[in-house]
């Protein structure tokens, strides 16, 4: 039945692809994209049209998405699937969007077993089969002034990845011809570098990768679509394995540089 997939791709491209001016003008001033190449950007502009008809985006606390906000949210995501496809995306139905960080309250255990209840702000949560969670705020801020290493799009995201293999743990599902041996020794190997450069307080990356292996990944992720050079010097078996994940190789792209 694939006949009937390029027709409905089609019919929706037809009647459903974002405009020309609206993709123009975020492709040339948001730093994340402006290592495309023009062939790459006219893809993007494709899953992103693909992306946001299929996903439901809301607006909490009287927040309105405007079609601008959702190409924003809609773009972002779909670069980290531009060499993947939509497929990796299914599963789920909703992204939730609040004007700012929100609250959320959970049981959390401490080392002695003991369990509380502890309220925590978040900019962006994922949930396993369930919604992606976005601050518009901190969307808003990270588009306007590129921080290396912070984008909460591209984390919330990877998670979304990561879960294909049932929970985040750090290891979404692997290509052909990847080893799942090398990824883990990889990752495994610079999980403890970070929580050993914590100690002498000089991380190579943002702390909160030393939180958790998925968390790890995560803020790898945010280093390799936002700064790839820096993930590239710190950590290169990292680089070198989410090049093969990601099929992008985003430092020799010199991505977050402005083309001529």
């Amino acid at each position: 039945m694939k006949w009937l997939e390029r027709w409905r791709i089609r019919r929706t491209l037809r009647h459903h692809t974002i405009a020309w001016t609206l993709w123009s003008s975020l492709m040339h001033s948001a730093a994340v994209f402006q290592g495309l190449s023009a062939a790459e950007r006219a893809h993007l502009r494709v899953l992103t049209s693909l992306f946001l008809h299929r996903k439901t985006l809301s607006g909490m606390q009287g927040l309105n998405i405007s079609p601008e906000m959702a190409v924003v949210i809609g773009a972002q995501a779909c670069l980290l699937i531009l060499k993947l496809g939509l497929d990796y995306y299914d599963g789920w139905s909703t992204v939730l969007v609040y004007p700012s960080a929100f609250r959320v309250t959970r049981d959390i255990s401490d080392d002695m077993g003991v369990v509380r209840r502890q309220e925590q702000m978040l900019s962006g949560e994922s949930w396993s089969r369930g919604p992606v969670i976005l601050s518009w705020d901190d969307i808003e801020a990270e588009l306007s002034s590129c921080h290396a290493g912070y984008n909460v799009v591209v984390h919330e995201f990877a998670h979304k990845l990561d879960m294909l293999n049932g929970r985040a743990n750090g290891m979404p599902p692997l290509h052909e011809g990847m080893l799942r041996e090398q990824w883990t020794t990889v990752f495994s190997q610079a999980f403890e570098r970070l929580q050993k450069e914590l100690e002498h307080h000089r991380p190579g990356i943002k702390a909160y990768g030393a939180t958790a292996p998925a968390e790890f990944f995560a803020v790898a992720s945010e280093y390799f679509f936002t700064d790839g050079q820096t993930l590239c010097n710190h950590y290169p078996a990292v680089y070198g394995q989410l090049v093969s994940f990601y099929r992008q190789d985003t430092a020799a792209n010199h991505r977050g540089q402005i083309p001529s």
